[in-house]
C-alpha cells in the first residue's frame, strides 16, 4: 500500500494513495501545486546551492552538515508524487555510497565522531523513509537498494553499542522499513535506540540534554520538551515501536506526554515552540505570540505524531489537532504560488520584513523566502503534501472513517465514496455513494461545530419520481456514522455551522491576557497590515461579532477597532483609561494561512480587545 505509515495493528487501518484520490479543492489544489511546482523548485535550489553536487564529489563541499537529508526528503516527495526526476537523482545519491553501506558527504573521512551534532543517523533516517516510499509506490529499484544497504550498515554498527543520534528520525524510519520488508532486526534496532535515550546516551551541551530528549528515559518523561522537531520525531518513533512490539505501557506514556503538551505548550494554530534560541518548547503556559517559533517542520512532525496516535487509538482528539495544524501551519508554510516558504510562524509580527529574492540566512518569521541555509521546511512540505491523501481517511473493522473534510474519492472494502465540499469556506459536506455496497461510513464532526446536522438522503428508485424524505439528526462533535447497505447515489449530508467566533486564552498564559483571537471553522484569522497601515500596534479591537466578506471563494472577516493616541500623558502605565483619541476604523482579518502573500506586512493573531467576553458571544 502506498502509505507513509503502515502499522500492523491499531484501532484504524490506514488508507494509502491508491485508495484516496484528492479532487480539486483546498487540499487537492495544494497537492497538485506541490507536484507541478514546489518539487521542481526544491530540486532547482538544491542543485543551485551545490547540495546535489556533494554526492558527485564536487569540492568544496557545500551546505550544512545535514544537507544530505534535504536531498532524501525531496526523493521521498518525488516517490509519493511519481515524479520523473527521481531515478536520475537516486543514481547521483547511489554513486556516493560506500561498499559497507555508509553514506554521508560530510563525514566520510571521520565517521561517527560527533553524535550530538553530526546528524549521520538523522540523514540515514530520511534516506530510509525515501526508500520505503519508493518501495511502496514502485517496488525494488536503486533507491530502495541504497536505503536497505544503509539500514543494514546501521544495524551492524549500532546494534550492540550505546550510542544514538542527537536528532531523532532514524527510529520511525527503521520501523517503517521493518513494516515494508518484514526484517526483524530493523524493529529491534529502532527499539534499542528508543530505550538508550536519556540514560544518557549523548554528551551534555549548553542547551542541556533536554534539547535532544536525552535528559530522562522516554518512559519517565511527562511532557514534550527541548527542540520541538526532535521531540516530535522521537515521539513518532516511540509510537511506532510501541505498536509493533505491543508495548501498551509505552504507547500510554506518549499519549500522556501529548495530552499535557497540547494542554499547556501548544499555540492556537497548533504550532509548537516558544523559544528561538534553541527552537524549543517553553515551560507550561509560556506561549508568547511575537516570540512564537512554531517551525513549519515542527507542525509537520506534530501531524505525523497525531496521525500515528489516531491510527493506534481511534481517538478523535488526534484528528482535531491534526486538522488545526494542517490548516493553520502546513498551509501557512508555503506561499500560494508554491515557490516561497515560512521557516517559522509567529503569531505577531511588529515590523514589516525586507523583501528577499535569494537565500534567507536568518529564517526568522515574517518573510516568505524562496530558500534557506537550513531548508528542511520546503522539502518537508513537499514530502508531506505529496503523501497527504493518506492522512484523509482510514479503514475501520466495518467501513470507512473520514477524518479530514476535503473533496476526494475514497475506496475501501465494499465502499466507493465521493466527498464533495467547499470546506473550510463552507460547512456543507456531501458523501455520495458511487457503487452499491455495504459498510459503515463515519465522518468527523469538528469540536467547534455545535448544532451540526447529518441527513441521510437515499437515491431515487428508477420508477419513483420523488426521493424519500431525508432523515435529519443532530451530529455531535466526534465521529457520526451511518450503516449500509448502500445504493449508488445514496448520500450523507453533513451541515456544519460556519460562524466566526472569538477565542480567549487561558488566564495562565501571561503573554495573552487582555487579548482574543477570531476563528471560523478550522481557520485561525489574523489582522494583516501591508506597510503597517493601519498601524496594528496602536489598535484595540472592539469585542463584537465579526462581519463576513466573501470573494473568489475566500472568506475574510471584519471587526471594529480603535486607534489609540497614547494614555496617561504618554506614559503606558497607571489607572485604566479609555482607548481612543485617534478614531475608529474597520479592521480586516484574513485567514492566517494566507498572510504574507501580498508582500511585507505586520500581522497579529491575538488582538487587544475592549469589552467583555459577554459582548462577543456569537450564536
Amino acid at each position: 500500500m502506498a502509505d507513509p505509515v503502515l502499522p500492523s495493528s491499531g484501532a484504524l487501518s490506514p488508507l494509502g494513495l491508491d485508495a484516496v484520490r484528492l479532487l480539486p479543492g483546498f487540499w487537492g489544489d495544494r497537492v497538485a501545486l506541490n507536484r507541478e511546482v514546489t518539487i521542481a523548485h526544491c530540486l532547482e535550489w538544491e542543485e543551485r546551492e551545490g547540495w546535489i553536487g556533494n554526492f558527485r564529489g564536487e569540492r568544496p563541499r557545500r551546505g550544512r552538515e545535514f544537507s544530505d537529508s534535504e536531498i532524501y526528503k525531496l526523493l521521498e516527495a518525488m516517490a509519493w508524487a511519481g515524479h520523473p526526476g527521481l531515478p536520475p537523482l537516486a543514481e547521483t545519491v547511489a554513486q556516493a555510497q560506500e561498499g559497507d553501506g555508509y553514506l554521508n558527504t560530510r563525514w566520510s573521512g571521520s565517521r561517527y565522531t560527533d553524535f550530538a551534532w553530526g546528524h549521520e543517523l538523522y540523514c540515514y533516517g530520511h534516506l530510509i523513509q525515501a526508500g520505503v516510499a519508493r518501495l511502496r509506490t514502485y517496488g525494488d529499484d536503486l533507491l530502495t537498494e541504497v536505503a536497505v544497504k544503509a539500514a543494514d550498515h546501521v544495524c551492524r554498527r549500532f546494534m550492540d553499542g550505546t550510542e544514538t543520534c542527537g536528532h531523532p528520525v532514524i527510529e520511525m524510519a527503521l520501523v517503517e522499513l521493518y513494516r515494508a520488508t518484514g526484517t526483524a532486526r530493523y524493529l529491534e534496532m529502532a527499539r534499542r535506540f528508543v530505550e538508550r535515550r536519556g540514560l544518557p546516551a549523548l554528551a551534555d551541551i549548553p542547551f542541556g540534554r533536554g534539547y535532544y530528549q536525552d535528559d530522562v528515559p522516554v518512559r519517565q518523561a511527562q511532557v514534550f520538551r527541548g527542540h520541538v522537531v526532535r521531540a516530535l520525531y522521537l515521539a513518532s518513533g516511540v509510537v511506532d515501536v510501541a505498536v509493533e512490539t505491543g508495548d501498551q505501557e509505552l504507547l500510554k506514556t506518549v499519549e500522556a506526554q501529548w495530552e499535557r503538551t497540547v494542554a499547556r505548550r501548544t499555540h492556537l494554530t497548533g504550532g509548537m515552540g516558544s523559544r528561538h534560541a534553541d527552537e524549543s518548547y517553553g515551560e507550561d503556559w509560556e506561549l508568547p505570540p511575537d516570540r512564537a517559533y512554531n517551525e513549519t517542520c515542527g507542525g509537520i512532525a506534530s501531524i505525523m505524531l497525531s496521525h500515528r496516535l489516531l491510527l493506534a487509538t481511534g481517538d478523535v482528539r488526534y484528528a482535531e489537532l491534526a486538522e488545526r495544524t494542517m490548516y493553520n501551519l502546513l498551509a501557512t508554510g508555503v506561499a500560494l504560488d508554491g515557490r516561497s516558504f515560512f521557516y517559522v510562524n509567529p503569531l505577531h509580527v511588529r515590523v514589516p520584513a525586507t523583501p528577499l529574492d535569494g537565500v534567507n540566512h536568518a529564517a526568522e518569521g515574517g518573510l516568505r523566502s524562496p530558500w534557506f541555509d537550513v531548508s528542511c521546511c520546503p522539502n518537508n512540505i513537499a514530502r508531506t503534501l505529496a503523501s497527504l491523501p493518506a492522512y484523509v481517511a482510514a479503514g475501520s473493522r466495518d467501513g470507512v472513517v473520514i477524518h479530514h473534510l476535503t473533496p476526494a474519492e475514497i475506496r475501501h472494502g465494499g465502499l466507493a465514496l465521493r466527498v464533495e465540499t467547499g470546506y473550510p469556506w463552507t460547512g456543507s459536506v456531501t458523501v455520495r455513494v458511487l457503487e452499491d455496497g455495504a459498510g459503515r461510513i463515519a465522518v468527523r464532526v469538528p469540536a467547534w461545530a455545535a448544532d451540526a446536522t447529518l441527513a441521510r438522503v437515499p437515491a431515487s428508485a428508477p420508477d419513483a419520481p420523488l426521493r424519500e424524505e431525508p432523515r435529519v439528526r443532530p451530529a455531535e462533535p466526534g465521529y457520526v456514522a451511518a450503516d449500509g447497505p448502500w445504493r449508488a447515489g445514496d448520500e450523507l449530508r453533513l451541515e456544519l455551522p460556519m460562524r466566526p467566533r472569538w477565542t480567549f486564552p487561558d488566564r495562565r498564559i501571561d503573554a495573552l491576557r487582555g487579548s482574543a483571537a477570531v476563528e471560523r471553522g478550522p481557520l485561525v484569522y489574523c489582522a494583516e497590515s501591508v506597510a503597517d497601515e493601519p498601524p496594528l500596534g496602536d489598535l484595540t479591537a472592539h469585542a463584537e461579532p465579526p462581519v463576513e466578506h466573501e470573494g473568489d471563494g475566500v472568506v475574510e472577516l471584519e471587526v471594529g477597532a480603535a486607534i489609540g493616541s497614547g494614555a496617561n500623558g504618554g506614559w503606558p502605565y497607571g489607572a485604566p483609561s479609555a482607548t481612543g483619541g485617534g478614531g475608529d476604523v474597520r479592521l480586516r482579518l484574513v485567514p492566517y494561512h494566507r498572510w504574507g502573500n501580498r508582500g511585507p506586512a505586520t500581522m497579529r493573531v491575538w488582538l487587544p480587545i475592549s469589552g467583555s467576553k459577554a459582548t462577543v458571544t456569537v450564536r
